[in-house]
Formats: C-alpha cells, sequence, structure tokens
C-alpha cells in the first residue's frame, strides 16, 4: 500500500514577444510561469487512494481491493497508446490509432470510475495522470527519459483540446524555462544544457493502486511524432533571469481564431504595411532573447529599460494589428500612471497581459498597482517567470493556501 502522500505540480506559460508574428513564420519567446497547477495522491488506512486537482475541482476516490478485482482483458494490448487512451477520454477519432468501440468506452470509464456526465477534460486529466503515477511517478528519480514522456503525453492531451497544437505549451510546462518557437521547430532561448538535480518521487508499488488496465498502459510507447524531444530542445531548457511579473486578466472573453484570421485579411489587404511590421515583430524577439541571454545572474537596471521598451513597442505593433482591446490599453494606461510596462500576451483582444516589475520597486507601490487593476474589474496576480517545470514536492514545502486548495475539494 502507498504510505507517501504524493504532491506533483506545473507551471503555467505566457507568451513574452511575437505573438501573431509566429503564425505568419517570425519567432515567438515563450516562458514558463510560476502559476502552477497541483496534483495530489493521498492514500488512506480504509484501503483507499484519493486523486485531487483542485485546479480544475477534481477529487476521484478508488477503493484498491475493488480496482484489483476488475476483469480488464476487453482490451488488447497494442491499442493501449496514449492516443487511444485520449480517444477513450474524449470519445473522437484521431486519424494515428483505431477507435474504441462504444463497448470499450464504457468499459473504460467504469474501471477508472467516472460518471457518465464527466467532461471530457476531467476524464482526460484522470486517465493521463493514472498512465504517469504508473510509469513514471513510481520511480526514484526522474530521468530525461521520464521527462520527455510526460512531454509527449501532454502534447497528446493538447491534441485533444486544441487539433493541431504547436507542442510550446506542453514543453514549457514540462522542463521549465524558457523557449523559442518559429517554423513549427521549438528550441531552448540558449542553447546550452543545463545540468541540474534530478526530482524525486516516492517509491510504491502501482499494482497496489489501479487495475490491471492501467498497469499495461504502463507498458506501451506514446504515439506522438510531432512532439520536440528533449534533444531538440537542448534540455533542460535554458532559465531566463528570474523577472517579476504582474499577470492580469481583463476577463473579457474573445476568440484567437478570429483575431488570427483578423490579423491575416489585414495582411493581405495591406501587405506592404502590415509585413514590415511582422518583421519588427520578429526583431523585437529576437533583441529580448539577446537582453536575456545578457542578463545572466546579476542584471543590470539598463537590461530592464531595454525589456521595458521592448514592451512598449511590442504592444504599439499589436494595436496596429488589429489586436488590442480597450481593456488592454486601460491596463496599460492603469501601470504606465504607476510607472510600469505592460503588453498583451496570447491572442488579444481582451484575455491578459503581463507587466513587468523592475528590481527595486517597493513592494507598497506594486499592491497600489495590483489595487488599481483589480479596481478597473480585472484580475491580477504577482508572479515570476522563467520557472521550474513539472516537479514533486513534500507536503511541507507547499505554501498554505495550496494546502488549503487541495484539502478544500
Amino acid at each position: 500500500m502507498l504510505s507517501e502522500v504524493l504532491l506533483v505540480s506545473a507551471p503555467g506559460k505566457v507568451i513574452l514577444h511575437g505573438e501573431h508574428a509566429v503564425v505568419h513564420g517570425k519567432v515567438a519567446l515563450a516562458v514558463a510561469l510560476n502559476l502552477r497547477t497541483f496534483l495530489r495522491l493521498q492514500p488512506h488506512s480504509s484501503g483507499k487512494v484519493d486523486l485531487s486537482l483542485p485546479n480544475i475541482g477534481i477529487k476521484r476516490s478508488w477503493d484498491v481491493a475493488r480496482l484489483q478485482l476488475l476483469d480488464t482483458s476487453f482490451l488488447a494490448p497494442e491499442a493501449l497508446s496514449p492516443t487511444c487512451v485520449c480517444l477513450f477520454a474524449c470519445e473522437t477519432e484521431q486519424g494515428d490509432v483505431t477507435a474504441p468501440t462504444p463497448e470499450q468506452v464504457e468499459k473504460l470509464k467504469e474501471v477508472a470510475g467516472l460518471p457518465d456526465d464527466c467532461a471530457v477534460t476531467k476524464r482526460l486529466a484522470v486517465l493521463t495522470f493514472l498512465y504517469l503515477y504508473l510509469s513514471i511517478f513510481r520511480k526514484q528519480r526522474w530521468t530525461k527519459e521520464d521527462l520527455e514522456l510526460i512531454n509527449k503525453w501532454a502534447f497528446q492531451g493538447e491534441r485533444v483540446i486544441h487539433g493541431n497544437p504547436s507542442g510550446v505549451d506542453n514543453a514549457v510546462s514540462t522542463w521549465g524555462g524558457a523557449l523559442r518557437y518559429q517554423q513549427g521547430k521549438i528550441a531552448s532561448l540558449k542553447r546550452e544544457i543545463r545540468k541540474g538535480k534530478s526530482r524525486k518521487a516516492a517509491p510504491v508499488d502501482p499494482r497496489l493502486l489501479i487495475p490491471s488496465l492501467l498497469y499495461l498502459l504502463s507498458k506501451q510507447e506514446p504515439i506522438a511524432p510531432c512532439v520536440p524531444d528533449a534533444a531538440a530542445l537542448g534540455v533542460g531548457l535554458e532559465r531566463p533571469p528570474a523577472l517579476q511579473i504582474l499577470l492580469t486578466n481583463t476577463r473579457v472573453p474573445r476568440s484567437t481564431k478570429a483575431l488570427v484570421a483578423g490579423v491575416r485579411n489585414r495582411l493581405l489587404k495591406f501587405p506592404e504595411i502590415v509585413a514590415p511590421l511582422l518583421t519588427s515583430i520578429d526583431a523585437i524577439s529576437l533583441e529580448c532573447e539577446r537582453v536575456l541571454g545578457e542578463m545572466g545572474e546579476a542584471p543590470a537596471l539598463e537590461q530592464y529599460h531595454v525589456l521595458e521598451e521592448l514592451i512598449d513597442m511590442n504592444q504599439h505593433h499589436l494595436n496596429a494589428l488589429g489586436v488590442g482591446h480597450a481593456s488592454l490599453d486601460q491596463l496599460c494606461q492603469v501601470t504606465r500612471a504607476h510607472g510600469l510596462h505592460s503588453k498583451l500576451t496570447g491572442a488579444g483582444g481582451g484575455g491578459c497581459g503581463i507587466t513587468l516589475l523592475k528590481p527595486g520597486l517597493e513592494q507598497p507601490e506594486v499592491e497600489a498597482t495590483k489595487q488599481a487593476l483589480t479596481s478597473c474589474g480585472f484580475d491580477c496576480w504577482e508572479t515570476s517567470v522563467g520557472a521550474p517545470g513539472v516537479s514533486v514536492h513534500s507536503a511541507t514545502s507547499l505554501e498554505s493556501r495550496v494546502r488549503q486548495a487541495l484539502d478544500g475539494l
């Protein structure tokens, strides 16, 4: 029986520069955001084991003895690829595996204990974690190969949700740090390999936790021909300086598809105007990459000034492309009144923006800025970028608010 609690987290992601230009072959810079998604696996003396994902409101409980008795011989081992598991989770067809039968789908739901009305993302989160636990989390240490496996599975989840993902989100959340993306190719911001300590996880016997179906899953290799591997990324991703930022959600909904189409239409209508804008955004991304590479452990204030100028220029360019919004203009105006510099991140048209916090900024000024943004009806978080990737934690290392969220489900 598992005797210890297993706590795992992964970072979010933001785009520093290159939004929309990346669609037209230019460079985009993405960084790991230290606002993390947590997961807890907790054994109980009653013979049950709980899985908690507080960020998406999931809590599942299994009776270990009952799981061991389940007949899971209805599936052939060759069907058990990660893509196939994603198919079971979402009940849609993909081209690279044979779709499961309705009977198999119902059986898998029964084995995993998922109700009929369980949302697609919840099924996927539970089933994928069970596989990853079996194949990776039970080990004493995570190797480079383990992280590659996590990355490939996360990519399959992205395919279920987005259809044709770039691979940036899963790569940043797995490896942490920062990366650049251009024309389908993902690479670390600096092509140097950082050597660090392997992450530890509590050793357990997986057969005490999951029925034989999911134990079989641990024998299968994921099918992810498009996802970048560690060699392509220069593992681990070179960590940029620990930049402090405000992440602000304007709470204005928008359609990424519509915004991307709008930029394309503007490019077709005004090619001699829009094409230079995209080229200029590309130059901003490259200059930011250069500055981050030079900042090292002791960045100079002048380098922060350069980053602020790049933020301002990129925001003006994005407005010229037609992806700005009144809410984002308001965000920039509010932070500018406090001597700070902001830009949209992602698709624009509302959504989120980032604000760079210079070293030496007094905390009362940061709080005043956050309060001013909140007064506009926005949500605002103070955090950092360049965070570590997927990690295992001890319970005592977590902040009290995280422990409360895990206990509150």
